[in-house]
């Protein structure tokens, strides 16, 4: 009998702190946002803005085509100089960086480049430039980039700390090549921005 009224008040308070648990859990949850809000586009001020920063004038020498490897078709092309230029950076591209390809079967292709540049004060910044290019995008269509910098610590270190995108786009010769023979991809075009 002992043990029976000992287990029947066991019980019974498991149960009231299990309502409790309840009662206090729905107040908890009345408090968050309704789920309905979930995935809503956030009020216009608190949308990220972007700020251009600069852009750069890369020149590159003929691609080196590995060919097709297990992972896809692999080519790179060596950078060989360039300029910068912008409200909020001014240097050179130096010589000696590299832009990684491969093309999956899919026909889409990512882009590693990797290089340096020299900031008009001798300052050297450090440039890894990812992104993806698929076909059959709209004539015109940019190519968009996540950019990251490494800047020595002083001046330039907001490039280190910032998010940034940015746009590639070719900047051909204006005379074009001879007919039958591949597009001449002197240099390219990345416009910077930085997002605030």
């Amino acid at each position: 009998m002992v043990i029976t009224d000992r287990v029947s008040s066991r019980r019974v308070a498991f149960g009231l702190a299990a309502i409790g648990a309840l009662v206090l859990g729905s107040a908890a949850l009345a408090q968050q946002p309704a789920a309905t809000d979930l995935g809503a586009t956030p009020p216009a001020d608190s949308l990220p803005r972007v700020e251009f920063v600069f852009e750069a004038r890369v020149t590159l020498a003929p691609a080196t085509v590995l060919g097709e490897t297990g992972v896809g078709h692999r080519q790179y092309i060596p950078i060989t100089g360039g300029t910068v230029a912008g409200p909020k950076f001014k240097g050179q591209v130096i010589p000696g960086g590299w832009d990684y390809q491969l093309r999956t079967g899919g026909g889409c292709g990512t882009i590693s480049a990797d290089y340096f540049w020299r900031a008009e004060d001798g300052a050297v910044i450090h440039i890894l430039n990812e992104g993806m290019m698929c076909p059959g995008g709209a004539k015109g269509e940019r190519t968009w980039l996540r950019p990251r910098f490494e800047a020595p610590k002083g001046p330039h270190d907001w490039l280190t700390r910032g998010t940034f995108v940015a746009s590639l786009e070719p900047d051909r010769p204006a005379t074009p090549p001879p007919a039958g023979a591949p597009p001449v991809m002197g240099a390219i075009r990345i416009k910077v921005y930085q997002i605030k």
